[in-house]
């Protein structure tokens, strides 16, 4: 973990001395009150739900804690190692002044007994009826410290939920959350993996890693919590009765948010971090079909395609811009325009799959190459960005060289408005000028803390706020253009504000695995958190990207390739996110792909129509997203907020408030362990009914063959009943597979349900007849 006194098992409190009598002041709906000497305890309550604690310190406890730092921090390809070197920690505080500065804000202020000469300056302002900011400061002879730590009581039984896309852990109490936008590795933990990459590329990463963190928590005590800083930051969840949260900055200026529950909690968040628009309604007639390899490939998977009924809404060509070889396999050449001897007669392919009503995308991000060398260059857009100062600069004044595999590639500098033209000017003569209907506009995670800006401005304090801005960019290029409702571009990369200007999101790369820490469980932790933290669009790569081949023979534990049933297993659950969006992976050679067998191909054609099948759904949800900041996938915990079991649901989702989805996650499982909250459901395949009694839920065992994940639907919900019956009309819930219950209460394991086919055959035949193994083409046709 980074050395950081202020979120360490060091700090154990500092006492609070106060000799006010108890008072408290009224600010918008916000009471802050100070219960008197005697107690020590500062609170935070809203006139809403008076007799709840949403804030308050440890009684008798500092709330501020404050140093002087110096960060030592090392970058390699996207990753950050920092430490913090700390001096005259401070950390006993007296309260002298509580008092209304002016209407609807309050100061508090004083000294650190431990530091003569200190003061500190806690402020809090409201910002409308759910939202209290508070900006902290202080400081030791007029020089402030840039060190700043709040601490906040908690209980034990307390949850914590959130901080943007994290992939290993869903809930966060006992744990220290890192903040900082960066490459999350490869293995994460997994072993030997992880230390073989670390030791090769310093790659292997942790748990905490993430493209798109965000400081901010949601708890199960119905309170919620950010930071507005985009300095690194620290949230130290491990102790049972208090928590803390440091940063490294000289103004710690955070937002508390109320809410009755957790729906208008997640509401009341969004406000400050924007909401999400819906997405093109192109995006959600099909699968977008993540390919390479050139005009001919693509009409010839077309043809496969339509030969199986699949519903396509359009095809994703990374590779438009041509490829060459690297240490993972093939990369791009990182110069935005067409590479015409990839794709011959480019113009026509476009046109033609728009006649189709299929739409094109390509790929983009923030780094330009060196070029010359490339046999197809027709416009040097890393000269022309050189000569105008675009880049971010080293020391010396030189552009920046950013290692990524073998290669490497210079940054622009968002924050010089000329950098910025030129990249909208790149993205319509070069991008939309092309004809595409969207991009993946790829990493921005990767901004060295050395780095020169054109600003002036901290590197290591704008790291956090470069993705932002790289999002805010894209998103001003298709609004210029009028295209903005029509173009989509998803983002990796992250921080407390980008759902205020990308259209999607996606979870970035996958191990092509089945493991938690890196695989397709992880896929469902970061689609939570994800949507916990504001991110109400999110999805992954249909079978996971990352391939590790790392020498020409199979290594066990070393070496990961996409199996034909984990991408079958990930096809399912794909088809319950809000984009359904395939990707060959690093190395498409090693990975089994959507048609590669007659298996792979009926099996996805037909979880493309699923997911076409629910895109009426996904509209209504869409506008809940844009209303009130709802993310599509959801923790049941949204909607069942009293049901203590629910909380602890790490590995099955929501999609809306109908659809109970508990996908397959390991590999040759044929049945689920899932949980049921109270009421009454129905089981999608069979249509079998499941009444859960109680004021508490159940937990279940569903048999789980291929083609039919375990995805319940309450009774009483209009969209499950018109899937249910599409799925029944066209043939692919029949009474023969589910002669005995879909669905038992797990007490009742002894009696599971009953295998129709084998495994083997299920991967053969989706469809899971039993007397022939011809796939019915036209299912939900």
């Amino acid at each position: 973990m980074p050395e950081n006194l202020l979120a360490s098992d060091k700090y154990h409190g500092g006492p609070l001395q106060c000799n006010l009598s108890e008072q408290s002041f009224a600010i918008g709906r916000f009471i802050i009150a100070w219960r008197g000497p005697e107690t020590g305890h500062l609170v935070i309550q809203h006139a809403d739900d008076p007799k709840r604690l949403i804030w308050s310190n440890v009684p008798g406890v500092s709330f501020l804690t404050a140093a002087h730092g110096t960060a030592d921090v090392r970058d390699s390809r996207g990753f950050f190692r920092i430490k913090d070197r700390q001096h005259c920690c401070v950390k006993e505080q007296v309260i002298e002044c509580f008092a209304e500065e002016e209407e609807n804000a309050l100061l508090l202020s004083g000294r650190f007994s431990d530091a003569s000469g200190s003061t500190w300056k806690l402020r809090f302002r409201v910002i409308d009826e759910s939202q209290l900011s508070m900006d902290a400061t202080a400081s030791v002879d007029g020089k402030p410290y840039n060190r700043l730590c709040l601490v906040a009581a908690s209980r034990p039984e307390e949850q914590f939920f959130g901080f943007g896309a994290q992939f290993t852990h869903l809930q966060m109490k006992g744990r220290r959350i890192p903040v900082i936008s960066q490459e999350p590795g490869i293995g994460r933990g997994i072993q030997p993996l992880t230390s073989v990459m670390e030791k090769i590329a310093k790659a292997g990463g942790h748990w905490w890693n993430s493209y798109a963190p965000s400081p901010m928590f949601i708890s199960t005590d119905l309170r919620a919590f950010c930071l507005e800083n985009t300095e690194y930051s620290v949230f130290d969840l491990c102790a049972s009765e208090f928590f803390r949260v440091g940063t490294f900055a000289d103004i710690l200026r955070g937002r508390i948010f109320f809410g009755t529950s957790p729906l208008h909690v997640v509401e009341a968040y969004t406000r400050f971090c924007g909401r999400m628009k819906p997405i093109p309604a192109w995006t959600q007639n099909g699968a977008i079909i993540g390919m390479q390899g050139g005009t001919s490939k693509v009409r010839t998977t077309l043809a496969k395609l339509e030969a199986n009924n699949a519903n396509i809404a359009g095809f994703w060509l990374q590779d438009w811009v041509g490829k060459r070889k690297t240490a993972i396999g093939s990369q791009l050449w990182w110069n935005w325009e067409v590479d015409q001897d990839q794709y011959p007669g480019w113009d026509d392919l476009v046109a033609e799959l728009r006649s189709k009503d299929l739409r094109v995308l390509t790929y983009l991000n923030p780094f330009l190459v060196d070029a010359s060398n490339h046999r197809n260059l027709k416009h040097g857009l890393y000269e022309e960005a050189r000569e105008g100062g675009y880049f971010i600069r080293q020391a010396d004044g030189s552009p920046y060289q950013i290692m990524n595999t073998t290669f490497s590639a210079s940054m622009l500098d968002l924050t010089n408005p000329e950098a910025c033209l030129f990249l909208k000017r790149v993205i319509r003569e070069h991008v939309l000028g092309a004809g595409p209907s969207g991009w993946m506009a790829d990493y921005a995670e990767a901004l060295p803390f050395d780095a020169q800006l054109h600003s002036g401005q901290d590197a290591a304090s704008y790291h956090n706020q470069y993705p932002i801005e790289w999002a805010k960019i894209n998103r001003e290029a298709i609004a210029e253009e009028d295209v903005e409702g029509d173009v989509l571009f998803f983002t990796r990369s992250g921080y407390h504000r980008s759902p205020a200007y990308s259209t999607c999101f996606w979870l970035g790369d996958q191990l092509t695995s089945w493991r938690q820490e890196d695989g397709i469980k992880s896929v469902v932790v970061g689609l939570m958190s994800s949507g916990l933290s504001g991110m109400s669009y999110n999805h992954a790569d249909i079978g996971g990207y990352t391939t590790t081949s790392l020498l020409p023979f199979r290594i066990p534990s070393l070496s990961y390739s996409r199996s034909q049933e984990l991408l079958m297993r990930w096809i399912e659950l794909s088809a319950f996110t809000p984009l359904f969006r395939t990707h060959e992976g690093n190395i498409p050679a090693k990975n089994h792909q959507i048609t590669d067998s007659e298996a792979a191909i009926v099996h996805f054609a037909k979880f493309s129509r699923v997911f076409a099948a629910l895109a009426p759904y996904r509209q209504q949800l869409a506008q809940e997203a844009l209303e009130k900041g709802y993310p599509l996938v959801r923790h049941p915990w949204l909607h069942y907020p009293h049901d203590a079991e629910i909380r602890k649901l790490q590995l099955q989702f929501l999609l809306g408030s109908d659809f109970m989805v508990a996908p397959v996650l390991d590999a040759a499982r044929e049945n689920v362990r899932l949980y049921l909250p109270q009421g009454e459901w129905i089981h999608l395949w069979s249509k079998q009914k499941v009444a859960v009694s109680g004021p508490t839920g159940q937990w279940f065992v569903c048999t789980a063959p291929m083609g039919a994940p375990p995805v319940f639907f309450v009774a009483a919900s209009k969209a499950g009943c018109d899937l249910a019956e599409k799925i029944a009309q066209n043939g692919l819930g029949g009474s023969s597979p589910w002669s005995s219950p879909a669905c038992i209460p797990a007490e009742d394991e002894s009696r599971k349900p009953s295998r129709s086919t084998s495994l083997r055959a299920l991967l053969a035949c989706p469809c899971r007849c039993r007397s022939s193994h011809k796939v019915q083409p036209e299912l939900l046709s």
